[in-house]
């Protein structure tokens, strides 16, 4: 899954591995392909751990009541944080790690979801909460998407899940846009930049 880039910290990582569950009860662990198979599980199942003090802040700081001026300057100052942190952390701003959790690891994903994964208490304790009300014997579901994926074409979330979790969606919100054309969000938005073009020569 991760390809040839990381060949070699993939021998550093199954090298500390072994070294660290040594004896027979970790035997059937420490081959290579058991290892292999446990980084494919890791992969695709882990839940990546957010226990960013900036971002229990900026939910706390988002959540007071205030008027709308004043809610607009704290967005715009949140988001110049983000943009000179996330300069040197990235995507990683608000990931501390990786956990495979027993339970949360088998929810499914949906475009819709209706809970989610939080980390309350500021450690690798996670809590599954409920976004919205669910009815008895419905299926509860998260999104392994971040807000941003969420909100682009079906064709790009779709080939985002299959190249990281390798399957196909077939959720509500999938199925409701089974017929919209199937390019991505970076097409899309190139093809509204050829039809400003468009426009422009047409005024001039």
């Amino acid at each position: 899954m991760l390809g040839e880039n990381f060949e070699q910290q993939m021998e550093q990582l199954y090298a500390a591995f072994c070294e660290a569950f040594q004896g027979e009860n970790f035997q059937m662990f420490t081959t290579p392909e058991a290892f292999k198979t446990l980084m494919g599980l890791v992969g695709t199942n882990s839940q990546g751990v957010a226990t960013s003090v900036l971002a229990e802040w900026v939910k706390k700081v988002s959540d007071l009541p205030m008027p709308e001026a004043d809610k607009a300057k704290l967005d715009e100052y949140i988001d110049d944080i983000y943009n000179k942190v996330s300069e040197f952390a990235g995507e990683f701003l608000n990931n501390e790690g990786s956990g495979l959790y027993l339970l949360q690891s088998k929810i499914n994903h949906s475009c819709v979801p209706n809970a989610q994964s939080t980390f309350p208490y500021s450690n690798d304790i996670v809590v599954l909460k409920a976004t919205r009300d669910i009815q008895p014997g419905e299926e509860i579901c998260i999104s392994y998407l971040d807000e941003c994926q969420l909100e682009r074409s079906r064709h790009s979330r779709q080939k985002i899940l299959k190249e990281n979790y390798i399957f196909v969606c077939n959720c509500p919100k999938c199925q409701l846009q089974s017929n919209d054309p199937d390019e991505t969000s970076e097409d899309e938005d190139e093809d509204d930049m050829d039809m400003e073009d468009d426009y422009d020569d047409m005024d001039d």
